[in-house]
């Protein structure tokens, strides 16, 4: 049986999309292709081949970075909580063999990893040395911590807001590139629905994944349009829901390049005025065309989710 790429993102797109959920909310448990495949409703052997044709992945190494991102992020975010529990805690039998993985993939151990800043390091910035004593050295995400300080005075308008469930229709895209496209599709089946002449519109990015510890080829995020009722999708368009909670949201005036110094500035603002990211995935929801600005700018607000 031949599948290709077309098949699997319009037939099979719902079941991965579940799949990588359940994944994503079970790292501190057992996972095995028999549970996940079950969750998918697809034969383990079938699973497998449309799992590795649409992330590019087998599943047991996309199972192993989440687990050691996952690990990479609680070393940023929770210093109290010690390596050993860290390790045992994503279903590693011991130290050495957590740290052999991590250094595996981030080229240094978790103990060197917990003592850069978060602001520090990111996959992005990490380039070969000139010097020879490290195969990677590790740049700062954002050069110069009170110029996003700077940055974020001048330029958003930041609120604590509590925010009911979002819910959505959406599309999953990995990788850095081609966001428009994947948007475009997403208007395309909108459209027709009528969803894009509501004058409560929303459109969003999700984020799954944080570029200071997943490659850029890695990051996954959902592409969605916000649902007023409920309505029935198929193929590449999937369901899914924001649920309520605690968020810091910046609104900004932007041009498509600052979107990075934003994102950064409003975590390093998090940051200093002593909140903490809860477990909720990152979002930002748009309210023009940037096409249609005079400037050329967008419209934003960003949404960090806080405990």
């Amino acid at each position: 049986m031949n599948i290709n790429n077309n098949e699997i993102r319009n037939n099979y797109s719902s079941s991965i999309n579940n799949a990588l959920k359940f994944i994503d909310d079970n790292l501190e448990s057992e996972l095995s292709l028999e549970l996940i495949s079950e969750v998918a409703h697809y034969s383990p052997f079938h699973f497998h081949r449309i799992f590795k044709i649409m992330t590019n992945e087998t599943l047991n190494t996309y199972i192993t970075r989440k687990r050691i991102e996952k690990a990479a992020s609680t070393l940023f975010r929770q210093k109290e909580i010690t390596i050993s529990e860290i390790s045992l805690r994503y279903g590693f039998n011991s130290i050495s063999s957590f740290s052999r993985a991590f250094k595996k993939f981030y080229s240094i151990s978790p103990s060197e990893f917990r003592k850069i800043s978060p602001s520090k390091y990111s996959k992005i910035c990490q380039v070969e040395s000139k010097i020879g004593q490290e195969n990677t050295v590790f740049e700062e995400y954002i050069c110069n911590i009170n110029n996003l300080k700077n940055w974020i005075n001048m330029n958003a308008k930041i609120e604590i807001k509590k925010i009911q469930q979002l819910d959505l229709a959406f599309i999953s895209h990995l990788g850095e590139h081609g966001l428009d496209i994947t948007f475009n599709k997403l208007i395309k089946w909108a459209t027709p629905h009528g969803l894009m002449d509501r004058p409560n519109l929303k459109l969003l990015t999700m984020y799954h994944d944080s570029y200071k510890v997943t490659s850029p080829d890695k990051i996954r995020k959902s592409v969605g349009i916000v649902l007023d009722e409920p309505i029935h999708t198929s193929g590449e368009i999937g369901l899914t829901t924001i649920e309520q909670g605690k968020y810091i949201v910046g609104s900004f005036e932007i041009s498509p390049q600052e979107f990075e110094k934003s994102w950064s500035g409003l975590f390093v603002w998090m940051n200093e005025n002593g909140y903490k990211k809860s477990e909720q995935n990152p979002f930002e929801i748009y309210h023009n065309n940037f096409n249609d600005h005079p400037e050329k700018k967008c419209i934003v607000d960003l949404y960090i989710p806080i405990q």
